[in-house]
């Protein structure tokens, strides 16, 4: 039952920050602490959701050889600009082939 109600609210919380954003003024979007801070937010939590990937196992961090070569790998593919699947690929065959040998 509990579950239910998590799901229930997470719905509800994400239907209302989505009706947020559709109401907010024009006025407030013009703002340009609001512009920075809209600019900036995704890349907080894309570099978040990369650490966490990158670090962590379970609820432990761990320094993991594959995985950060395969991490620094992408950042090269990111230089290079390679398109995103490109990079995405690049980073999984060097973890996957880190891996077999090791």
């Amino acid at each position: 039952m509990n579950v239910w109600i998590a799901v229930i609210a997470t719905g509800l919380g994400c239907y209302a920050l989505k009706l947020g954003g559709l109401v907010t003024p024009q006025r407030v979007l013009d703002d340009p602490r609001v512009r920075r801070f809209t600019d900036l937010v995704p890349v907080a939590l894309l570099t978040a959701l990369i650490a966490v990937q990158a670090l962590a196992d379970g609820r432990a961090l761990e320094f993991d050889g594959p995985r950060m070569a395969g991490l620094g790998a992408a950042v090269v593919a990111l230089l290079l600009r390679a398109p995103f699947l490109v990079v995405l690929a690049v980073a999984a065959v060097v973890a996957a082939g880190l891996r077999l040998l090791l």
